[in-house]
């Protein structure tokens, strides 16, 4: 069942007269509720408006788009970047470019709705997803492969080490990969895995994401070769579609330093939690990543009544499977670390 409040959670809520810490959502690096975050974006605000509808076609362009996307791009270490209003956008951005005769899609287990087409459905193993790969190159050379992928798939199949994708004929696909919960928090200061999957070098790579779980603003990029993102950018979809809110990029645009500091209180976080947990192994995680999976709803409800949320609904329709997950931020203090491995030192199965 789900419950109601009026503001965004940060490190702790009140629920129903009672505080509670919170260990859920995507906001890793407590920027939504950080007072100095929130002061530059208002300042950008009253600069460029709460909102910009016009098409980034139109004949009077605000510069900060491609301020925004050549520092990404450069960054990230791909040749170009675009952005768009949010990750799902991105997604399906994406998939609407690669639709048509020259391509087929395959997606790989745990793959996020945003990057289906129509009627679409994971293979439910990579080693199925292989054999479909090779059949699929044996006998229609002409269509090349597009297999889609989560980097961060909370199972902790591909990030960091990618070993299953690794198994694929990587040299005769594109890759499509999702770093929405990658990007900002993973890698070299932050950068995803970008760099990480280029290394392997698929015939061509592709990645898009949401800018709101590593950065802390509502919108999406996408990241790739100049010849594609220029194809992309050159479409009707892109002139047709609102952008980003240019005040949301350029608080993305100054915020390094702020970026910075926080990963470094998440990676503190993270350390004191691996520290102090007595079973880690109760838990799917990933090296870097501050989202522990597990299965057990009664350790939800115990939680609970320790006075301590986290994440635990079906995702993404009612039809899924239950999704629960302690999430730890950077907005959280070592109290708070220390407080949730107490209560879950105590939990008895």
């Amino acid at each position: 069942m789900a419950d109601y409040i009026d503001t965004f959670p940060g490190r702790s809520l009140q629920l129903h007269g009672s505080q509670y810490l919170y260990f859920g959502g995507t906001a890793y690096l407590g920027l939504q509720t950080d007072a100095e975050f929130q002061q530059l974006f208002i300042s950008n605000i009253q600069k460029y408006g709460t909102n910009y509808g016009a098409s980034r076609k139109a004949n009077l362009r605000i510069s900060i788009f491609k301020e925004v996307e050549s520092m990404l791009g450069s960054w990230v270490g791909s040749e170009a970047c675009t952005t768009l209003s949010s990750g799902y956008l991105a997604g399906q951005f994406v998939v609407r470019q690669m639709s048509g005769p020259k391509y087929r899609f395959f997606y790989a287990p745990n793959t996020h709705s945003a990057l289906f087409a129509a009627k679409t459905k994971s293979y439910t193993t990579f080693a199925t997803l292989n054999i479909a790969l090779r059949q699929h190159l044996e006998t229609n050379p002409s269509e090349t492969p597009v297999v889609f992928l989560d980097s961060i798939d909370f199972s902790g199949s591909n990030f960091p080490h990618f070993k299953a994708l690794r198994t694929l004929p990587l040299a005769q696909l594109i890759l499509v990969v999702d770093d929405s919960h990658g990007i900002g928090i993973v890698g070299e200061q932050g950068r995803g895995v970008f760099e990480k999957i280029t290394s392997l070098a698929p015939k061509e790579l592709i990645v898009c994401c949401s800018l709101g779980k590593g950065f802390g603003v509502q919108a999406g990029a996408v990241f790739g070769t100049k010849q594609r993102i220029e194809q992309m950018t050159d479409s009707d979809f892109f002139g047709g579609a609102s952008p980003a809110s240019p005040a949301a990029l350029a608080t993305l645009y100054q915020a390094t330093d702020i970026y910075q500091r926080k990963r470094q209180l998440l990676k503190r976080n993270l350390q004191l939690f691996k520290e102090r947990v007595l079973d880690i192994t109760h838990f799917l995680s990933m090296p870097q990543h501050p989202a522990f999976t597990y299965r057990d709803d009664a350790l939800t409800q115990y939680l609970k009544r320790k006075d301590i949320l986290v994440t635990s609904f079906r995702y993404p329709d009612q039809k899924a499977d239950l999704v629960s997950r302690i999430i730890l931020s950077a907005a959280h203090t070592p109290t708070d670390i220390l407080t949730l491995c107490a209560a879950l030192n105590s939990y008895k199965e």
